[in-house]
């Protein structure tokens, strides 16, 4: 299928980037990237749900849509794709975007399993494209504080870690039957793997213990679903994690870090969404976010600033730069943290399947 005709753009920006996948976080990404992403556009849109592609590219601006992601990626003016489609694509569709020399910003989990992301990636480093997965607390304001403390040594030799997820809720999913199996560790907890292997910097997980069950919705437990999880992780330097999610928070939405060390401790994130607090008649009460696009607005925005950057310090031949002087730690999640981060989320899979602790991929590092 071409392109549909849309009004022409005459805006010409040094980064034209591409997005496949237009639903929730699809829509949100290609917001940032039209209004927030300085030096890039939003150059097409595709996504199957052409309706909603065209409705997305309509309130944007965007000239071009498709309902083939195989005509954005054979596109000679598109230098980059944001890939938002459902999980179970990302993998061939990085293996394609790659193949057609585009660079890759997708989010996670980049697959559904080791063998097809180990595939993908290495389109990506035969094509030597950029990549970047989209584990977006690395680029939260206390999530770096915190990380920047931790590279001082202020913490000391990790010992502790811990990291939490909780999605806000009503006390009930009312789509959850709706929700693939095994979401919990694939598509949320995910995100507490990357943040603790990226505070715990140079250890690698060496294994994992999960527990898991519906205590938000009991009755779907037969089914196999899975809405409450608590993981503990050992790393090679001897530090022993733990990771825990529940898609039910009745006062918001809650993202937390922490390490305590041989020298003290470091945290990040709170409940609330400021440090502002009532005390009233009634007792103590403070507003709390209730979107992952209220609480990591800037986030989702500076990494996506970060690909942009990247892309064109690429194409421009400048050397891409990830840890300038006032950042002077790791920050772009890559390659190596998105295979890390499925190979724990696999193991977790696997260790609530066996009842048992389960080593961690050998191989988590290509």
């Amino acid at each position: 299928m071409a392109y549909l005709n849309r009004n022409p753009s005459d805006v010409a920006l040094p980064v034209r980037i591409g997005l496949i996948g237009s639903g929730w976080m699809g829509a949100f990404h290609a917001e940032s990237i039209a209004r927030r992403v300085p030096g890039a556009v939003l150059a097409a849109i595709a996504d199957p749900n052409l309706e909603s592609a065209e409705a997305l590219a309509g309130a944007l601006g965007t000239t071009k849509v498709t309902a083939d992601a195989a005509d954005l990626l054979a596109d000679p003016e598109i230098d980059a794709v944001v890939i938002a489609s459902p999980a179970r694509f990302h993998s061939a569709l990085i293996s394609q975007a790659a193949a057609a020399g585009k660079h890759v910003f997708c989010e996670k989990p980049a697959g559904l399993g080791l063998e097809e992301l180990d595939a993908a990636l290495a389109a990506v480093e035969a094509a030597g494209v950029h990549f970047q997965i989209g584990f977006n607390r690395r680029y939260a304001a206390d999530f770096q504080a915190a990380k920047k403390d931790l590279a001082a040594g202020i913490a000391g030799e990790p010992q502790l870690l811990r990291s939490l997820t909780r999605d806000p809720g009503s006390g009930s999913i009312g789509h959850a039957a709706r929700i693939p199996a095994w979401t919990i560790f694939l598509e949320t907890l995910i995100h507490d793997f990357d943040t603790l292997n990226w505070f715990n910097e140079g250890a690698e997980p060496v294994e994992v213990y999960a527990v898991a069950d519906a205590l938000v919705e009991p009755g779907l437990r037969d089914q196999g679903f899975l809405d409450t999880a608590v993981v503990t992780i050992r790393y090679s330097n001897g530090a022993i994690a733990v990771a825990e999610a529940n898609f039910s928070a009745l006062y918001g939405y809650d993202i937390r870090g922490e390490v305590f060390g041989s020298r003290g401790m470091v945290q990040a994130g709170r409940a609330t969404e400021t440090a502002a607090r009532r005390y009233t008649a009634e007792g103590m009460s403070a507003d709390t976010p209730r979107l992952n696009v209220e609480l990591f607005r800037q986030a989702y925005t500076d990494e996506l600033v970060d690909f942009a950057d990247a892309v064109r310090a690429r194409r421009d031949g400048r050397s891409d730069d990830t840890a300038p002087a006032s950042k002077p730690f790791t920050l772009t999640p890559g390659a190596n943290d998105a295979r890390r981060a499925l190979a724990m989320a696999l193991a977790c899979i696997e260790s609530v399947k066996q009842g048992t602790p389960v080593a961690v991929n050998e191989r988590a590092v290509l």
